[in-house]
């Protein structure tokens, strides 16, 4: 079976979302942000331990060589990978990179308008974009500070 989905597998499996997974040069690491939509305090330590109890006993059943497994809250910097994220964070301000330019520039912030007809919308300072998924390098959500 494929890691990336046995390890989805089981987080979902839990309750959780896996928003990243992300793996040493060598596998030797496997590093996982996991998030809970339906908790507003967001992934605390006993989320990180549970996960991460029930992941080791799966990979020791499927046989998977590493060397360590690190589980952690996606961060208040999240990055946006999936479409559900872009309409799930509507109304967020975000950094977006782009694989190929637009309009000159790689590199855009503002604040996401969800999705429409699978295109992620963002208003920027100067109007409205519509931006495919595939040409979504990184996106982030932007830090709010109170």
């Amino acid at each position: 079976m494929d890691l990336n989905n046995l390890i989805d597998i089981t987080v979902t499996g839990l309750g959780y979302e896996l928003v990243d997974l992300e793996l040493s040069p060598r596998g030797r690491v496997l590093r996982l942000f996991i998030d809970k939509a339906d908790k507003p305090s967001g992934i605390d330590v006993e989320d990180c331990a549970l996960v991460s109890n029930q992941l080791s006993r799966v990979l020791a059943v499927e046989n998977v060589d590493y060397d360590r497994l690190e589980v952690s809250s996606p961060g208040l910097d999240r990055v946006l990978k999936k479409l559900a994220d872009f309409e799930r964070f509507a109304g967020a301000e975000v950094n977006l990179k782009l694989r190929l330019p637009m309009s000159g520039r790689r590199n855009f912030n503002g604040v996401l308008h969800g999705v429409q007809d699978g295109k992620v919308r963002l208003a920027i300072d100067t109007g409205e974009l519509e931006l495919d998924l595939g040409n979504i390098d990184k996106a982030r959500l932007v830090p709010k500070f109170d």
